[in-house]
């Protein structure tokens, strides 16, 4: 995550100072970071957190604020600071933890050494303690810019027996460009930065109190003479951090804090691709898993039936339930799946339902060596010896697609390739409705027509064009449910639609009715409640 997590002071001599920061580095460090350790710093043996190798390499490029005058330093000179302003001593370097995983670094120091990150913070800190403060002074808020970067600010007190009203104001600031992640993340950072002051401020509590008992600060007060304000600022008041809380290893310690909080803040959101809306199709599947699962959990708390010897009725969702083998066309139908998935050969219906029609508009039993009525499926496989009966045959709204074993001579001589096993079976179509010859037919029908033959195009392209195709129509099918369904709208003005469509012939409409039937029940009970809002009737009326 790029960002920067600081620690600021107001300091009664000088006004709001920034402590402590540590900050983000996505390149390499110069030359002597990964040297030898540097000699007078307390060595820290390498230990791994979170990911994060805490590593005894201090950072030895640049100064620390305060220990040179450096006029190159964006930092403010040794002279303007007191022991209060300041955290790291004289000549330390810094801190700075490597993230194996990510090759990332977090380096820690009192002031970034880069002039415009030291702007930036600066200026968060001086609005972090003065004109950026939630009510009573303490606690989190947000604010921020385009220019400057956003900050999220949580100001506290940290009790002092030496201080005016026994305590001092400070704040953790984090400050990031991205607005929408800042803003997201405001919970975690809450969470995390408000342990980080309860821990500071209950050893801060420890002192005071001890040092209450042995030297009570409010009765000395209040028995010595009233003097000047400014005359009262000598060295004991301006305390430092590790004075107050009497922690030796408390910028170590919220080094570790800080790197922690920018890798775990970076790592628990992540950005997705989105590439528009759920489609009918998923949102029917979505549906229909649900269904199941309800169903599977009502049957868990029931007792276990003892099963037939014959195999159930195929249901609408499950896989083939009935097979003959000596009978089948298939083999083995219990590894329908398997073969599916193995070889691209033409094996049930579903195979002409993947890409051709909603989802939502398909009640199928693959495969069954029984005759089932229209009311349980609309798409059957059956064996080629089932009866069927024959006011079936002869009904209108019924097609019979015979699958049958083509002789040798129907076929050409390059067609008996072993993987073209589709190319070994003939297609009977038969109907009770009469086809008239000179009738176009739906057009998303001529449109596939067209894809399927035509030889330039792949396979993937093919499959690419068929997905566009049905989502296309499945858009004007959505568009003509709420037009006629959902606004009740007269035949006259649908008419009109349908022609701005380009779906007024008569087979496109019948073709728009039957995938009606698909839409998923989520687009529908928005659409009805929607309906149903005050607001979309006056915004009609």
């Amino acid at each position: 995550m790029n960002a920067i997590v600081a620690l600021c002071h107001f300091c009664e001599l000088h006004g709001p100072r920034t402590l402590f920061c540590t900050e983000v580095l996505h390149s390499p460090l110069p030359q002597g970071a990964s040297s030898g350790d540097i000699s007078g710093q307390n060595e820290q043996a390498e230990e791994e957190e979170g990911g994060i190798q805490m590593s005894s390499r201090i950072r030895s490029h640049s100064p620390a604020e305060g220990a040179s005058a450096d006029s190159s330093s964006p930092g403010p000179k040794k002279s303007d600071m007191c022991e209060g302003c300041r955290s790291l001593a004289g000549g330390h370097p810094g801190y700075v933890s490597h993230d194996k995983e990510t090759s990332i670094k977090y380096v820690s120091h009192q002031h970034p050494n880069h002039p415009q990150l030291f702007s930036i913070v600066r200026q968060a800190c001086v609005r972090s303690l003065s004109c950026e403060v939630c009510p009573g002074r303490e606690g989190p808020i947000f604010f921020g810019d385009e220019q400057h970067g956003f900050v999220f600010s949580h100001t506290f007190f940290i009790k002092d027996s030496l201080a005016r009203g026994f305590q001092r104001w400070y704040s953790i600031i984090t400050i990031m460009m991205d607005r929408i992640y800042l803003i997201n993340s405001w919970p975690f950072l809450l969470g995390k930065i408000r342990g980080i002051i309860d821990e500071l401020q209950g050893k801060a509590l420890k002192v005071f109190e001890a040092e209450q008992y042995g030297c009570p600060q409010r009765a000395q007060r209040m028995n010595t003479a009233f003097t000047p304000f400014l005359h009262q600022r000598n060295g004991n008041a301006a305390r430092s951090l590790t004075s107050l809380t009497n922690d030796e290893n408390l910028w170590a310690c919220l080094h570790t804090s800080f790197a922690w909080l920018l890798k775990a803040c970076g790592s628990r959101l992540t950005e997705k691709l989105l590439e528009g809306a759920p489609t009918e199709d998923t949102l029917v599947q979505m549906e229909k898993l649900a269904d199941l699962k309800e169903e599977s959990e009502g049957w868990d708390g029931s007792e276990e039936e003892e099963k037939p010897s014959s195999q159930p009725d195929v249901v609408e969702g499950q896989e083939l339930s009935k097979c003959s083998p000596e009978t089948s066309l298939m083999p083995d139908c219990n590894s329908w799946n398997v073969a599916h998935r193995r070889l691209s050969v033409f094996r049930s219906l579903r195979h002409m339902r993947q890409t051709m029609l909603p989802v939502g508009c398909v009640r199928i039993i693959p495969y069954s060596d029984q005759y089932e009525e229209a009311y349980r499926c609309n798409f059957l496989g059956l064996s080629p010896h089932v009866q069927i009966p024959s006011h079936i045959l002869s009904s209108e709204f019924a097609v019979l697609v015979e699958v049958r074993a083509a002789t040798r001579s129907s076929l050409y001589p390059t067609l008996f390739d072993e993987e073209q096993s589709l190319n070994k079976y003939e297609f009977v179509v038969t109907s009770g409705s009469p086809v008239a010859a000179d009738r176009v037919g739906p057009t998303i029908l001529n449109k596939i027509e067209a894809a399927l033959t035509n030889q330039n195009l792949s396979v993937d392209v093919v499959d690419q064009c068929l997905v566009c195709l049905k989502e296309e129509w499945m858009n004007k099918v959505k568009v003509l449910f709420k037009f006629t369904k959902v606004d009740s709208r007269p035949k006259e003005d649908t008419q009109k639609l349908l022609s701005i469509l380009g779906a007024a012939e008569e087979d496109n409409v019948k073709l728009l009715k039957f995938w009606m039937t698909g839409l998923s029940k989520t687009y529908k009970s928005h659409l009805m409640s929607t309906v149903r809002s005050p607001t979309s009737s006056e915004s009609r009326n």
